[in-house]
Order: structure tokens, then sequence, then C-alpha cells
């Protein structure tokens, strides 16, 4: 890629112009000399959004070719999941609803880059809405259950758009995005919004915009990153962004909905996923990566699980990756 083109870095990128439908964040063209004062070392932190590392295969883009269909399966959805020219709905504006799409091939990308865009709208008012929507790189799919349409004690990553508070005495401000990742020994407790599993997490105001939505998770060398773009201002914010995660290839990528006694639509527009162009180590090509089981290394042990028992904390591991 030139340098002239447009490319970008977490934290300060905005998505490139021009580009409709393709939140590639970047700030424009410059000069080579004024990129490295910027940057630094860049070759490991950007990716330019352009089609050339766009992987089809695992993305999910209008009008949505190979949804459903037997003779081209790219993905496959379940439950109240239906299909319209413009956005793939999970959930209708209606109780007790659960529905899912999942991509049909398994991932085998180190690094990679998957931008969401996203819109969750209702009728309900302020906290009369639920429950929100979540984005898996998980072992298993199309498997429904109660986290958010899919099922619990899964292996791999979630990302939780949760729209309603069912802690009443939590502190936290919703609509509310979080991670968790779990190696199939953790349960998500609904009841305390997946307080003691969250990674981490952030406030993020996406319902009932009259403007696009986005999300956009990063996981490259054992960094994960998530930001948002949500005020209409075409730029990114940070969100989350952790170190020590490990995840494995071969996993899949989907996004589940569900609704209880409270409800909203829950829709994606698409989904696309990026490879990112990252050197790793003779040691770390060695490894197995399909092997590596989910885990999270931690300096100090997070907030909420410093008193876990045995059973939530295998997830937490200070050994190397074998």
């Amino acid at each position: 890629m030139a340098v002239e083109g447009w490319i970008w870095r977490w934290g300060w990128g905005r998505r490139c112009p021009g580009r409709p439908g393709l939140p590639g964040p970047g700030p424009g063209p410059t000069t080579p000399l004024l990129l490295l004062l910027l940057l630094g070392p860049v070759v490991a932190d950007i990716t330019d959004g352009n089609s050339e590392h766009l992987k089809r295969e695992h993305s999910l883009i209008k009008p949505y070719q190979g949804v459903g269909s037997s003779s081209m399966p790219l993905w496959d959805f379940q439950g109240s999941t239906i299909l319209t020219s413009q956005y793939v709905r999970l959930t209708p504006d209606e109780r007790s609803k659960e529905g899912s799409i999942w991509n049909h091939q398994p991932c085998f990308l180190k690094d990679w880059e998957m931008h969401v865009h996203f819109k969750v709208h209702g009728a309900g008012k302020k906290n009369l809405h639920g429950d929100g929507i979540a984005l898996w790189y998980t072992r298993d799919r199309l498997v429904p259950g109660p986290v958010f349409g899919s099922k619990d004690n899964f292996h791999g990553l979630a990302i939780f758009l949760d729209t309603y508070p069912n802690d009443e005495t939590t502190e936290r401000v919703f609509p509310y995005v979080s991670v968790m990742v779990n190696n199939g020994s953790l349960s998500y407790d609904h009841s305390k919004d997946g307080r003691w599993t969250e990674l981490a997490g952030c406030t993020a105001d996406f319902r009932n915009r009259d403007h696009d939505t986005f999300l956009a998770v990063r996981y490259s060398r054992g960094r994960l990153t998530v930001m948002t773009d949500l005020e209409d201002k075409n730029e990114w914010k940070n969100c989350i962004d952790i170190t020590g995660v490990r995840l494995p290839t071969g996993y899949y990528f989907g996004a589940s909905a569900g609704t209880g006694d409270l409800s909203d639509n829950h829709d994606i527009i698409s989904m696309k996923l990026f490879q990112l162009m990252v050197e790793h180590t003779p040691d770390e090509e060695n490894i197995d990566w399909t092997k590596i089981e989910p885990s999270v290394n931690f300096l100090k042990s997070p907030k909420g699980l410093a008193s876990c028992g045995l059973s939530l904390c295998p997830v937490l591991s200070d050994s190397p990756v074998s």
C-alpha cells in the first residue's frame, strides 16, 4: 500500500471517506515524514480497510449472497432471524425471541479485525427494552441458548452489547459493551449483567440512533481492542483495550440477540472481516494455533474476579501458550 493511501492507527483514526458501508478508518493522505512522527512503528498496528484485505468468506455484506443458501453456504441463520434486502434482523421488537447468524467457514487468521454495522431500535422507552446483541468468535456455532440467544459455557470470545440493566445495584450506565473470554468453564450471569466474568467494558449509547452505528473488534498478537463509532462523527472512539488474550484459530464468527419480557429490533447491516498483515516470530509460527485454549493473562486479578472460586478462574492463565 502506498504511504499516501488511507491508513490509520487505533485511537485516533477516522473511517475512510467515500467508502460507504466500509468503515475502514484513516486520517487521510499525508507525507511519509509526518506519518513516521505521528505513528512511529506502524507495520503491526494498521489496517487500511481496502478490499484486498477484506476476507469475503468471513464477511456479511449486502445483498447478502450466500446467506442460508445451500449452493453457496457462507452464513447460516436460525430462530427468529429474518433476512431482508437492507438488514439481517436477529429479533423483532417482540417478547421472548431469539435469533442468530453464523459464518459457515472457520477462520484461520491469527490477526484480524471485524467491523460491524448494526442497529438496535424499538418502541420501548428508557429501561423498558432489551436485551441486546452478542458478537461471537467461538468453537461452536448455531447452538441456541440463554446468553443473548446463544449457548452458555462457550469456548472463545464474546462481545456483549447489553441494553438492559438486570442488576438494580449496578453503577454502570446502559447500554453497555463488555468482553468475555471463556474456555467452557464460565457461565454468564444475567442477573449481574455478566459482571463477574467481564474482562473490560464501556458505556455506549447506541440504541434508537437516527444515524449509522458501528463497532470494531481487533485481535492481534494477544491484544484485543474494541472501538465504537456512534456519534455520526465518522471517527472511532476507544472502548476496550486489553492484552494477554489468547484465542485459537479455526473458530467461527457469529452474532445473536434475544428478547425477554422486554424487546427491541436487533439488526445487523454488515459484518466485515479484515486480515491484519502482522509478522510473527519463528516460535509463534511453530505453534499449532488451532490447539490454543482461550485464556487471558492478568498481572493482577481483574475487578470482580479477585475472590472467584476455582470453577470461575480457569480461564485466567499465567502459563505460556504451548
